[in-house]
């Protein structure tokens, strides 16, 4: 019988393979290993073009935590800014060694929604909150939220003032509020602002909008799986902004939407087959 003299060649094709995918197994296992609940939170802060913003951002995280027996990270990471947002965040860094900042830089824009599901991947924290990089929470907000850690599935904040918003956002934003509540059935004071939840949750249950429904989308569907809550009142202040980074422009429309249809489809699922 005569010896096909290219199956040395496949034999090494396939040794090739075979030990590429046990590489590829062990990135994996190396991967699992590094997003374990090795500290007690992960706090992700969004930046888009936030150079005007992200110190103080930085530097209000940190006071709060002085105050909080927590181990913590922060979790910075630039959705394609174009000003000096991540220079910024690097010279804090480095001015600031005992500080648990990590940067992380998006190859390009890849929208709220998107970040926050990433950086819950990304985070080594049992707890997952978002901060924005706008700074629009004082030190006294982060603490009372904090401080609520773990006692609930959800802490929920909701604003009792928000300086600075005008009656037509705030309008807007009950208005909202209202639609999220009738169509899901719930009765929560504020759906947008930002929720502490476990990083689990956010990974298991990650929204699917793109704008800034996503935090209804979320906490509905949490609450729909049966997760307790806590509601807790915090101040925030409103930081006026234009383009992409403004909630009035058509996307977000678009995305409240589907948020809206979202949650609606869910709750005649869950009535139609009592799930």
């Amino acid at each position: 019988m005569g010896v096909n003299p290219n199956n040395g060649l496949i034999n090494q094709k396939v040794e090739a393979a075979e030990t590429s995918e046990r590489a590829a197994s062990k990135a994996l296992h190396d991967v699992g290993a590094i997003a374990e609940n090795s500290i007690d939170l992960t706090i992700m802060v969004p930046c888009l073009n936030e150079e005007q913003h992200i110190i103080g951002t930085l530097n209000t995280i940190a006071a709060a935590m002085r105050e909080l027996p927590l181990s913590y990270e922060v979790l910075v990471i630039d959705d394609g800014s174009t000003d000096r947002t991540t220079q910024l965040v690097k010279d804090y860094r480095d001015s600031h060694p005992n500080l648990p900042i990590r940067l992380h830089q998006n190859g390009r824009n890849r929208g709220l929604t998107r970040t926050y599901v990433d950086g819950a991947f990304l985070g080594r924290g049992k707890y997952y909150r978002m901060v924005c990089g706008d700074n629009v929470e004082p030190k006294d907000t982060l603490i009372a939220v904090f401080r609520h850690l773990g006692r609930a599935d959800l802490i929920i904040p909701y604003h009792a003032v928000v300086p600075g918003k005008s009656s037509f956002r705030l309008f807007l934003s009950r208005a909202y509020t209202s639609l999220v509540n009738l169509f899901s059935g719930y009765q929560i004071h504020y759906y947008n602002g930002m929720p502490l939840t476990s990083r689990y949750n956010v990974m298991r249950w990650g929204p699917y909008s793109f704008g800034f429904g996503f935090q209804a989308e979320l906490v509905t569907r949490l609450l729909d799986e049966g997760a307790s809550f806590i509601e807790i009142p915090v101040v925030a202040t409103h930081q006026k902004k234009s383009g992409r980074n403004s909630a009035l422009n058509w996307r977000n429309v678009f995305s409240v939407s589907h948020t809206l249809l979202e949650v609606l489809l869910r709750r005649l699922r869950r009535h139609a087959f009592k799930k």
